[in-house]
């Protein structure tokens, strides 16, 4: 089975549901709060491509899954963000809009970066990156998802709800239902490589969560926004990852997609803990 015929329905539901969350007030967060936007996106756009890119370095991965954690670091915030932000006690108003930032932003810096990459590793095992196939990929299976859902939540806001109800319940089984199809396709590499890549993705998650509550301590953020600044940068839309590594339009090779397996199994475990300690600490307070 081609798992690019999995990931492609799973990516435009996911950014279809993003658009369903935002409102045209959500953008203009960045005039009425600029400190924590700012935090949030320089901490996602440019310091989470650099300690990917470190990490990578430090641990030595083979080109294929240095792509592919780069992939994950210069990709937007995961949808799945603003229900973390949720359970953590955080500001949902600015995940959304930090989600909604991020999706528009990386769809040019993504292509920019990862084309670096290409050129710095990807000669040594012949991959080459189609920037504007990236490019292209990028509006149709996110931008105009991301718009029709606004569109929809702008005029039909009942309907737009419904859909999300549904949409959102059915995220998590469907990366389920991805992650099992491509352990069993590629159970051999992912097992054999699942040392290296589980501790350098865990440590790339953690390093960028602790970047976060560092900014935000900086800017003098209160504790609800750097909570929410803590996820947003640790928690990345791994299908978007999948979808670029395996479309035959860009790369076309799911070896480069299983780093971003990986992340996704290790992001929910990290961030559930992150959300299960502050429960504890937050009850101890009362």
């Amino acid at each position: 089975m081609n798992t690019i015929f999995i990931v492609l329905p799973i990516l435009t539901m996911l950014m279809f549901d993003i658009g369903l969350t935002l409102h045209i007030s959500d953008f203009r967060i960045v005039i009425q709060r600029p400190r924590p936007i700012i935090v949030g996106l320089i901490g996602q756009i440019i310091f989470l491509p650099l300690i990917a890119w470190g990490i990578g370095s430090w641990f030595a991965l083979t080109p294929l899954c240095f792509i592919g954690i780069m992939l994950i670091a210069c990709s937007p915030g995961g949808s799945s963000s603003n229900v973390f932000s949720m359970l953590a006690g955080g500001d949902v108003a600015l995940s959304v809009s930090l989600t909604a930032f991020s999706s528009i932003i990386t769809l040019f810096t993504g292509p920019l970066v990862m084309s670096l990459v290409a050129q710095s590793v990807g000669q040594d095992v012949n991959i080459h990156l189609p920037i504007g196939n990236l490019l292209v990929q990028n509006i149709i299976l996110m931008a105009l998802p991301i718009a029709a859902g606004i569109w929809l939540t702008h005029s039909r806001q009942q309907l737009a709800t419904r859909i999300h109800n549904i949409l959102r319940r059915l995220a998590f089984p469907c990366l389920i239902l991805l992650a099992t199809v491509f352990f069993i396709q590629h159970r051999a590499t992912i097992v054999s490589e699942f040392p290296a890549l589980g501790l350098s993705m865990s440590v790339l998650i953690l390093t960028a969560m602790l970047c976060g509550s560092l900014l935000a301590l900086i800017l003098r953020l209160n504790g609800r926004e750097r909570r929410t600044i803590v996820i947003e940068i640790g928690m990345q839309n791994a299908a978007q990852a999948i979808t670029v590594a395996c479309s035959p339009l860009v790369f076309n090779n799911e070896t480069i997609a299983i780093p971003a397996i990986i992340y996704a199994l290790m992001m929910n475990v990290i961030l559930l803990t992150y959300v299960g300690i502050h429960h504890i600490v937050s009850s101890r307070q009362k």
